[in-house]
């Protein structure tokens, strides 16, 4: 079960603009956005956030795509990222694990975004970490952590390209489509120094979502309201 957590064609989108990382003069953009509550069951709940990539890298042979993931995949390709460059390479620090971490608090929800997005900016930056395939299974692939590692490690009967190459645009079916999204973020990000109405617009948004999914009972709401991201 999917509640989206921001309106996507409002100012309150929280696409966190970043500038293009350049890899042997050729950039790298990459955006973590739109979070949503996913429900394991009625009691247990975590939001994952879709990351978005569009590159000309010769280290990239996908130029676009979308995939989503959820904090605690973070955390374990932060891992994986440091021992497979066998400490060549001083990762950055991802946002710190909240045990307060609310499902209904924007500005943490807004605050662990721009974090994971400018982990993912810093990491983009190394060539060491660009030719890890565990790095392009996690931003390219539908794959799951358990997945990925098979993967990389040649125990699956498809290959690294092959998983990134079924990954589909999602949401966005063209380049077109995509850049059009990308501007709507872009002119969101030039008014979005105050929180305060982003923050009323994730009321509103939560409310109408709790309202959609009134079929799981009266206390759906209150649920959401107490459940804190699982890791």
């Amino acid at each position: 079960m999917k509640t989206s957590l921001f309106n996507k064609t409002s100012h309150s989108d929280h696409c966190l603009r970043v500038s293009p990382v350049f890899s042997m003069q050729q950039a790298i953009s990459v955006w973590v956005r739109d979070p949503r509550i996913q429900k394991n069951d009625f009691w247990h709940a975590y939001i994952d956030y879709e990351i978005c990539l569009q590159t000309d890298s010769v280290y990239f042979t996908k130029k676009i795509s979308t995939v989503r993931r959820r904090y605690s995949e973070f955390v374990w390709l932060r891992q994986k990222l440091q021992a497979n460059s066998l400490l060549m390479v001083q990762l950055p620090e991802l946002p710190g694990k909240n045990p307060f971490f609310n499902l209904n608090n924007a500005r943490q929800i807004s605050e662990r975004m721009k974090g994971l997005q400018d982990f993912l900016k810093q990491i983009l930056q190394s060539p060491l970490l660009l030719s890890d395939s565990c790095l392009h299974l996690f931003l390219q692939s539908k794959l799951s952590v358990s997945k990925i590692k098979a993967c990389a490690a040649g125990k699956t009967h498809y290959s690294v390209a092959q998983a990134v190459q079924r990954c589909g645009l999602r949401r966005f079916h063209s380049e077109d489509d995509l850049q059009k999204a990308l501007k709507m973020c872009c002119d969101s990000d030039s008014d979005s120094s105050d929180p305060e109405p982003q923050m009323k617009d994730l009321e509103i948004n939560k409310a109408a979502s709790a309202a959609s999914l009134d079929f799981m009972g009266s206390s759906q709401e209150e649920t959401l309201s107490i459940s804190s991201e699982s890791t």
